[in-house]
């Protein structure tokens, strides 16, 4: 199983910081946070791309997934107004974009919260809307989409394995698949198993983190209750042969590269064999 390094923790550092760690420490590829300073797609399309792209090659160190910011201020195409949502739309499409040029294989979306008066059909219309626009957007580009489910602290749409075959199969395009973030269904006592055997081929990638099975913090792997060396296990027995992000977000930004190599350390332990 190739293993990624997430970015988000690096905001605060140089950009070369986390090409050269990724590259020290052994991991595979980035998957690149697209939010401020570092890959904000508005202002890669401006020509921040090109460095990024040197940073790429000099360190050999693939981006192979693109996870632009967004589902809170400004952009949530769930909630608001017609002309918020258009305007969240065409963000995620300079995203996918980007995406494209940066030689990721995904671009990674979300669904987020709709607000609490939003009615099951009002959500659905609006969600089916509005990934049938960007996935219309990644065909025409050969870019592959990919949604991840959200914890339900975080959301009221795509949140479980049915909701993401929902989508996916009402949808229905070889440019459009699924994620999984162990934590959203840890935290609902939902099978992560269960996202294999109900999403099969959609199924493309993970985020492999660690959880209190109570909140949607993200932990260092081994300092949560997920039975990550089995779960591990029975993800590759399983025929999956995508890749796995070991996403470290905010609560360890103070010190992204000491954590950003503990954590591969661990995840190389739990996978030994």
């Amino acid at each position: 199983m190739k293993v990624g390094m997430f970015t988000s923790g690096y905001q605060r550092n140089d950009l070369e910081d986390i090409f050269r760690d990724a590259k020290k420490f052994g991991y595979d590829y980035i998957e690149l946070w697209g939010g401020r300073p570092h890959a904000y797609p508005y202002d890669l399309k401006r020509g921040h791309i090109e460095y990024l792209l040197k940073l790429r090659d000099k360190y050999e160190m693939p981006i192979r997934v693109y996870t632009p910011e967004h589902n809170s201020y400004p952009f949530n195409y769930m909630i608001g107004s017609e002309d918020q949502r258009k305007e969240s739309i065409e963000y995620l499409k300079t995203a996918i974009e980007m995406g494209k040029e940066l030689g990721a294989d995904f671009t990674v979306i979300s669904a987020g919260h709709a607000g609490y008066s939003a009615t099951s059909k009002e959500i659905w219309e609006r969600l089916t809307k509005s990934i049938r626009e960007l996935v219309d957007f990644s065909q025409e580009r050969e870019h592959i989409l990919l949604i991840e489910a959200l914890t339900p602290f975080e959301s009221n749409v795509c949140t479980t394995a049915n909701d993401l075959c929902e989508i996916i199969d009402y949808i229905d395009s070889p440019y459009f698949g699924a994620m999984c973030d162990l934590v959203p269904p840890y935290v609902q006592s939902e099978s992560i198993l269960s996202y294999l055997k109900k999403l099969g081929k959609h199924l493309k990638h993970f985020h492999i983190i660690d959880s209190d099975g109570k909140s949607d913090a993200h932990l260092m792997p081994g300092e949560g209750n997920i039975p990550l060396k089995e779960l591990i296990e029975e993800i590759c027995d399983s025929g999956y042969d995508g890749g796995a992000t070991i996403e470290l977000v905010t609560a360890y930004m103070n010190e992204p590269s000491l954590y950003a190599k503990l954590a591969i350390e661990r995840f190389k332990k739990i996978t030994e064999r």
